[in-house]
């Protein structure tokens, strides 16, 4: 009996015993993390939802069970007793990417009871857990700025139009979308509901060439239900931001004056022509024409709707040589569509302009005299020889050309076409010492063509002019005048050989003997030989080669006028 007694004790010390260890040999959750990252901004804690991968194994390696398999990631809160007991214990403190192996005994996974036919009562339970995104029901947009320009004129604000590059991640790094893949911008309004929440919020403030991380949680981005098979639904978006463009449709345009002459005579107003240099870039800085490059100005008139609109505004009230800044939003430049490869679809366009010099084809030559003798006189005029020195240069200063470089004056006949229009109306009425400034429009000096090499198309021309000498012109139509009374024996005297003719030597000699002793005057600064020659040849009526008493006849005698006697 004591034995059986003994017996029957011991069973039940046995019984005891077993019935308070459990049939695991695990007593809690264990975790081993296999993969640790590097950076771990955030980690899990409860309360919030995770998106995860895993595999579940039993200890012998036997699986029952695979996100993987499945093609979806497990979503789920933490802590509100959404999961087994062990896997809530398992999670907090993991971050995205990190890889742990969690072993879970039966009381905290499914204890006596199993889960079905798939985990059989008083299971230990392996998983190996991927972390892919941690969010919070709490969670706004995350703005993170890793490079902000020194200037910044003007930040995003809502009902502006922007133009972004963007490289789009999961909270793990996978790339789900890229800008940069497709070669072009997003185009898109701020604030208006053109964007996902997300983006709206986290847009604003951004200055032209600054880089952000912006990051959103589900709720707003794409939700529960994601966006297609790129982005899973409730998935953290990462957004990494360039700002290469912003304006706002009410935008004008933009005028920064970076130098302005002291002195400033005149200012451009619609219907001047210009001739301008530039260089034409997006807000980021990119460049996308210069007149430079071309080596030519840029050359139109301004006002009319010869320009962009920005540009025909922008160029109005500019002095000659100021230096400004244009920047012109899309719908005052190329608008949506851009010019194409140069010029992207709703680029606001910044032209840095040096204004070359501009005029009005209604300008005549301005005139400004900067030394007058106290006796000036007589004045220039019409037919008269005079003898100049002359410095020219363009509007802004640029050196053409002077006579004094070749140590002789420009001489020259008043009128008869020997120099520019400009210039013939600018010597008028100088007195011999006198020095002017004479400022020609082109179309009064070498037009639109200007002379290549020397002096460009459509330029305006500075001329600094000192009057040297001068002679005075013969009567408009007249080549020869006698300053004595006329022989009535003119003819006569001419015809030295007395054979009745007078041949062109003859009348050439008896010209120049006029002239050499003072009774007659040739028209000056032609060469006498050609005006003799043209005066032969007026009175040879019949082209032999001689003049006969019945061809010839004074001038006083024609009914049409001739360069003649």
């Amino acid at each position: 009996p004591f034995a059986a007694l003994a017996t029957l004790a011991l069973c039940v010390l046995a019984t005891l015993v077993a019935c308070s260890v459990p049939r695991s040999p695990l007593e809690d959750v264990v975790v081993e993390k296999t993969f640790i990252p590097e950076q771990c901004e955030r980690s899990v804690k409860e309360g919030d939802f995770v998106r995860y991968h895993y595999h579940g194994r039993f200890p012998d390696g036997t699986g029952f069970d695979s996100s993987y398999d499945r093609g979806s990631t497990y979503n789920v809160f933490v802590g509100k007793k959404q999961l087994i007991e062990g896997m809530d214990k398992a999670l907090p403190g993991m971050c995205v990417n990190e890889r742990r192996l969690v072993k879970i005994p039966p009381h905290l996974a499914y204890g006596k009871e199993g889960y079905g036919d798939v985990i059989p009562p008083d299971a230990v339970l392996h998983f190996d857990v991927l972390l892919l995104d941690i969010w919070n029901p709490e969670d706004k947009v995350q703005v993170k700025t890793y490079h902000r320009p020194e200037r910044c004129g003007r930040e995003v604000r809502v009902s502006d139009f922007v133009r972004y590059h963007y490289n789009g991640t999961l909270l793990d790094g996978t790339l789900f979308d890229s800008s940069h893949t497709r070669l072009r911008t997003y185009d898109t309004y701020v604030g208006i509901g053109w964007l996902i929440a997300g983006m709206d919020q986290g847009l604003l403030g951004m200055c032209v060439g600054e880089k952000r991380i912006i990051t959103m949680p589900p709720f707003l981005g794409y939700g529960e239900n994601g966006d297609g098979s790129d982005i899973p639904g409730q998935a953290s978006l990462v957004f990494d931001v360039v700002l290469l463009d912003l304006h706002n449709p009410k935008d004008g345009i933009a005028v920064e004056k970076q130098q302005v002459p002291e002195k400033c005579p005149r200012r451009s107003k619609a219907g001047d022509y210009m001739r301008y240099h530039y260089n034409g870039t997006l807000l980021d800085g990119t460049p996308f024409d210069s007149s430079y490059s071309r080596n030519s100005t840029y050359n139109t008139y301004i006002g009319m709707g010869y320009l962009i609109a920005g540009m025909d505004e922008g160029l109005l009230g500019v002095c000659i040589g100021e230096r400004r800044r244009v920047t012109i939003p899309p719908h005052l430049a190329y608008g949506e569509e851009g010019t194409g490869t140069t010029v992207p679809g709703s680029a606001v366009l910044v032209f840095d302009v040096h204004v070359v010099d501009f005029h009005n084809p209604s300008d005549t030559v301005q005139v400004a005299i900067s030394f007058k003798p106290e006796v000036c006189e007589p004045l220039a005029k019409k037919g008269d020889f005079v003898k100049y020195h002359y410095n020219a240069s363009l509007l802004d200063g640029t050196f053409i050309d002077s006579t004094h470089r070749y140590g002789k004056t420009y001489n020259v006949v008043l009128g008869a076409g020997q120099v520019v229009l400009g210039m013939e109306m600018g010597l008028q009425d100088m007195c011999v010492g006198e020095k002017r400034r004479l400022v020609v429009p082109p179309h009064l000096a070498y037009g639109e063509r200007g002379i290549d090499g020397e002096v460009p198309g459509s330029a305006v021309l500075v001329f600094d002019v000192e009057l040297v000498d001068m002679e005075e012109g013969l009567p408009e139509g007249y080549m020869f005048v006698w300053n004595d009374d006329v022989s009535p024996d003119l003819f006569v005297e001419m015809d030295k050989n007395k054979d009745s003719q007078v041949e062109p030597s003859e009348f050439s000699d008896y010209i120049l003997r006029q002239v050499n002793e003072g009774k007659g005057r040739l028209a000056p600064g032609f060469d006498r030989h050609k005006i003799i020659e043209n005066m032969f040849g007026n009175q040879d009526r019949n082209g032999d080669g001689k003049i006969t008493e019945d061809e010839f006849r004074l001038k006083a005698d024609e009914s049409v006028d001739h360069d003649e006697l």
